[in-house]
This record gives structure tokens, sequence and C-alpha cells, in this order.
């Protein structure tokens, strides 16, 4: 048998309060195209709810609204958000009426009774209790699944908090023994909070963890004064304290749009590669939002554009699958500029760069362009970067510098060229070498003659522990 009405939701979402009248609105449908569709709506509870109108008569292709209305209760509901309990059937028929006055909801009421057992398609619903009065309860039990479903049931429920109502939810969930997933379920939801949250006095002791969701709910509203203020005082313990799912402070600042407080985290040394359990870094999540601002900060900052997660996908493979064109851009014209760098393509190189297009996309290897032109010994494009402002100390997985590249290389001219617009001679990698001491290992006598000549350390040649 064909349906013959769609009903608007199979829940009954009340949004609860105590000891008043509580309403929510059912929208029927009809599927017939010729015939009324006559309907019934029974309850299992009704010493607790009504039903306006309980029976009546949805026209051809048309709608009806059902009102159901929980009468006050003067206590919390003893489930929620779903009321195993409750639940709502919808009796429905196609209506031949046999006189006017049959459509009268009377009439309608007595005809369902005379309707052989099986002759109407039913409709159940079900109740759920939703609503800011039970999310602050729940909240306060600790209770994590009722507020992650009523959460999911009723998502714009955070913004219905005041802001004093927002910042007392939040102290409530800091102080429970859960408090970490607690404060992340509902920052993460969306909970807006404008009364700041405040340090403790100076004469008391200071929670590290207290002060830990300080800096996560800095961060979920981009206030970078506060967050400033809360590193100070070095109480947090980690910047790269993981949640559960293995997200840091940068991952949230990635995924909010919170590029001040990102800046912060970084400079405050913060891992710019940092993984969740999924493999995504701050870097995918900014990607994947489509958020140009912060991929090009992040990138500046050195994030790797060439991680992916446990799926193998990168963050430019997420740019493309969201048609995030902007940042599909950054990210290929970042690729771009390494691999012109890489082949001397000083033409296509100088194009990227009159296009903005980041010098600090890096592969791998943590290489970048300049880092790929000096060691394929590419003087022209060398210079170019290094006039577009690139860091002529930049280093790459291993510490090196360009000019250790470039002397890897064996281009004398690349090397003069580095040198000549500041690179420091006696650079260090992570093992101690500096660019004599490779030039002496490979047999560069011209160049080791050269670095000499430009105030290179002798002494500093031979490879030692990293002090």
């Amino acid at each position: 048998m064909e349906r013959l009405v769609e009903v608007s939701d199979q829940e009954v979402r009340i949004d609860f309060a105590l000891n008043c009248k509580c309403r929510a609105n059912v929208r029927l449908r009809s599927l017939s195209t010729t015939t009324p569709i006559a309907f019934k709506v029974q309850t299992s509870s009704p010493n607790k709810f009504l039903v306006n109108p309980p029976t009546g008569l949805i026209p051809p292709s048309s709608y009806a609204t059902l009102q159901i209305i929980l009468k006050p209760q003067t206590q919390l509901p003893p489930t929620f958000p779903r009321s195993p309990s409750d639940r709502f059937l919808i009796k429905t028929a196609e209506f031949v009426p046999s006189s006017p006055k049959s459509t009268h909801q009377d009439s309608i009421n007595s005809w369902f009774s005379t309707r052989p057992h099986g002759s109407t398609q039913d409709l159940k619903l079900k109740v759920a209790f939703v609503g800011p009065v039970l999310l602050l309860h729940a909240v306060r039990c600790g209770d994590l699944d009722s507020v992650r479903s009523l959460i999911k049931r009723q998502r714009p429920v955070l913004a219905e908090f005041s802001p004093g109502e927002a910042d007392s939810l939040l102290r409530v969930a800091t102080e429970l023994f859960n408090s970490e997933e607690m404060v992340n379920l509902l920052v993460e939801a969306g909970l807006k909070i404008d009364a700041r949250v405040k340090l403790e006095s100076a004469s008391s002791t200071v929670d590290s963890s207290k002060v830990w969701h300080q800096l996560h709910v800095a961060v979920s509203f981009d206030r970078t004064d506060e967050m400033l203020d809360l590193i100070k005082t070095r109480e947090y313990g980690s910047l790269d304290w993981r949640d559960k799912e293995g997200r840091t402070l940068l991952h949230l600042a990635a995924s909010k749009g919170s590029i001040g407080c990102a800046k912060v985290l970084l400079e405050s040394g913060a891992d710019r590669n940092a993984r969740s359990q999924d493999g995504r870094t701050a870097l995918y999540r900014a990607s994947a939002n489509g958020d140009r601002q912060m991929v090009e900060m992040l990138i500046e900052f050195g994030a790797d554009p060439t991680i992916t997660n446990d799926r193998g996908r990168s963050p430019l493979d997420v740019a493309r699958d969201k048609e995030h064109k902007e940042v599909v851009m950054i990210l290929e014209r970042g690729k771009a500029v390494l691999m012109a760098a890489m082949r001397g393509e000083s033409e296509h190189l100088e194009s990227l760069l009159r296009k903005d297009a980041t010098t600090n996309y890096r592969d791998q290897y943590g290489l970048t362009a300049l880092h790929a032109a000096a060691i394929k010994g590419h003087r022209d494009a060398v210079l170019m970067l290094v006039e577009y402002g690139v860091d002529l100390e930049c280093q790459d997985n291993e510490g090196h510098a360009p000019l250790h590249l470039a002397v890897e290389g064996g281009s004398l001219e690349t090397v003069e060229a580095l040198v000549e617009k500041g690179a420091d001679v006696d650079a260090k990698s992570m093992k101690n070498a500096t660019p004599l001491f490779i030039a002496r290992v490979m047999g560069y006598d011209d160049i080791s003659e050269f670095l000499i000549s430009r105030g290179a350390d002798s002494s500093l040649t031979s490879f030692s522990s990293p002090s």
C-alpha cells in the first residue's frame, strides 16, 4: 500500500521548561493527489499531553499542522532527551464523506472507530525533551551522553544562553571530573561567551587543568590578549596537550578560524604539524574549511602541506574535494613555486611571485623553494626568492640552511650570491655541520677558499654533538 501521509519529523521535540505549558508542532503532508486523508492522533500519555486538533482532514496534496502540548510539569523528565514511555500514534486513511456533516471532528473520530482492524496506515512518533533547562541540568550532572544528544537534536540551543548563562555553564563544566570532555563538547558545539573567564586570584593556587580550559575558550573565540595573559602564567602544561581525539589547541584554532590565537600558539612553540588521531593537521582542517587566511598563515610558519590524514588525503586533496578554489590556488601555487625554483624556471617563478604565491611551501623533507633553487645551483632563482623576502636562514628537517645546500650542490656562484645577500657562513645543521665542513668533505676547494675569505671559522668544520 502506498503511503498516504508524510510527517515532518519522526520525533516530537519539546523544548522543556518547568511549571509551564510546552509546545511542539508536527506537520503532516498528504501524498494523495485526489482524495482527502483523515487522521487521528493518540498518545500513550494522555495525562501529560494534549493534541490540537486530535482529528481532522488533509485536502489532497496539502498540509495539516498539529500542535503537541505538554501540560505544566513540576519535575524534570526522568529520562531525556528520549522519553521511552511517551509516544504518539497517528492513524490515517483515505476519506470519502457520506454527508457534509461527516467532515466534522466528532464525525471523523466516530468514523475511525468503525474502521476494521488493519484498514488504516499508522505513523509512530517518539518524544524527545530538549532545551536549555535540560542542557544545564545534564552539564551539572556531568552526563556527557545526554549533553551530546541534546546538542545533536537541537544544536542552536547553545545560542539561547545569555552571556552570563553561558559563562556560568562553562564554569560548571570546568568543575566536573570529566571537565575536559565537557568543555570541549560545549565549545565545539558553539557556546557563545562574552563574559570572560578570569584566572583565580594571585593568592590562590592555580589549577593547571582550569587554565588549560581557559586557554581552550580563549582559542575558540580568538581572544588573543586573554590567551597571552594565560600563557604567561606557564601553568597550563604543554601547548600541545591533546584531547581524547588527539586534537591540540592549534587544531581548535584552525577549526574555529581563530587566526590571532593560532599565530600566538605558533609563536609560543606549538607543534605546527601535530596530527590528531584521524591524521589531520591544523593545515588540513583549515584547508577543509576553505579558510584562506589561516592556510596562508600556517604555511608561513612552516606547516607541512604534504602530511596526509589516515586515509592518505592531503590538505590540497581536501581543498579540491570541497571546491575551495582560493585555498587550492594557494597550495598549488606554493607547490608550483617550489617546482619552478627547483627547475630554475625564472620567468614562471617570477610570474607566480607577482601573483602573491606563497614562498613558504615545504616538501616532506622541509625544503623550501630557496633550498631547492640553492641545491640545484639556480642563482637567478635564488636571488629572486631572496628579493621577495624568503628567510636566508630557513631550515629543512635536518637543520640545513639554503647555504648548506648550495655548497652541497657545488655551485660557487650560488654560494657567492647567498653570502653576498647576508647568509651566515657559519650556520650549523642539527649535526653541527657548517657550509665549510660540507665543502671540504665534498672536495670543493674553490668554495672552501671563498667561505674562508668571507670569515668562515675553520675550527667549526667537524661534526660534534649538538650543545
